[in-house]
């Protein structure tokens, strides 16, 4: 089991206060104390330090910390690992980003689950670089992500590809167009994902081999949920760059549009990641298998 210093440890940084983290683990101030003096003693090193009234961790600190989680995750794993075994249900948590999480990839892993007895997924969203992260802190079971992950720790399934349109309203002058160009683009009010999103990385990276920058174009609105974002286009406060997959529903129920833009080419694959040390192959070979059933057979429910 996991050192309780370390707890001690993991609860200071979370919490931010001595007092906060003692009220967290039912301890008292002083007890917290000493568990991190104790274990900086044994390390021989200092764990946090205090810059201007709060604490920061120190760079080994950093390194605990890091370390920490993944001992702490791999407990819970080991502890619910046990307990399935016990009440025979397995249990998966998948990681998807939200860009994942608007297409059929989170209706395959429901219908997935629906079809096993004694089976249950958590589903948690995050950015690529987020989940990766949680995949290599035995956070997640495997993750869901646009593009690909570069890390010798994990490994990859492509699930399918996609691609990377431009989201109009059926009203909006350019639904009735097949192409739209560069510079019409830069004439619109773009609303786009933030930053850390792979979606957005992607146009940049189109744009660039363009020699273009995103200052020239009119980003009215940076928006993190995909489902805000469809419904200001639905509702002509702009257009978007989007994943085809992520708007299938609307592009169905022709309540948005979708157009390639000119010269862009932004393809990229779905992969379903995991940790090198996942030990049920099985999962990860009925998983890919249910998607392209869902994909290739949508009038199936």
């Amino acid at each position: 089991m996991i050192d309780t210093r370390l707890l001690s440890v993991l609860a200071v940084y979370e919490t931010g206060s001595f007092t906060r983290a003692a009220e967290r683990l039912s301890l008292s101030q002083p007890a917290v104390s000493q568990h991190i003096r104790q274990l900086e003693n044994e390390l021989n090193v200092h764990i946090f330090e205090r810059v201007r009234g709060s604490l920061r961790l120190t760079r080994e600190g950093d390194i605990i910390v890091k370390y920490a989680r993944r001992m702490q995750a791999l407990t819970n794993n080991m502890l619910e690992a046990l307990a399935n075994e016990r009440t025979q249900v397995t249990s998966l948590t998948v990681g998807i980003t939200h860009t994942a999480e608007s297409n059929s990839i989170a209706e395959t892993l429901a219908r997935y689950v629906s079809l096993r007895d004694h089976m249950s997924i958590k589903m948690i969203t995050g950015s690529v670089s987020e989940l990766s992260e949680a995949l290599k802190n035995f956070e997640l079971d495997m993750a869901i992500v646009e593009g690909s992950v570069s890390d010798p720790l994990l490994h990859s399934v492509m699930l399918d590809t996609d691609c990377l349109i431009l989201a109009v309203a059926p009203e909006h002058p350019l639904a009735r167009r097949t192409m739209v160009t560069i510079e019409e683009l830069k004439r619109e009010k773009l609303i786009l994902r933030l930053p850390d999103s792979g979606t957005r990385s992607l146009f940049i990276s189109a744009l660039e081999t363009h020699n273009l920058h995103l200052n020239d174009f009119n980003v009215v609105l940076e928006i993190d949920n995909i489902a805000t974002i469809k419904d200001l286009i639905r509702r002509g406060f702009g257009v978007s760059v989007l994943a085809r997959s992520a708007c299938m529903d609307e592009l169905g129920k022709k309540k948005i549009v979708a157009l390639p833009i000119e010269n862009l080419t932004m393809m990229r694959e779905i992969n379903l990641v995991y940790h090198q040390d996942f030990d049920h192959p099985e999962l990860l070979s009925d998983i890919v298998r249910c998607y392209h059933e869902r994909t290739e057979h949508p009038e199936n429910p």
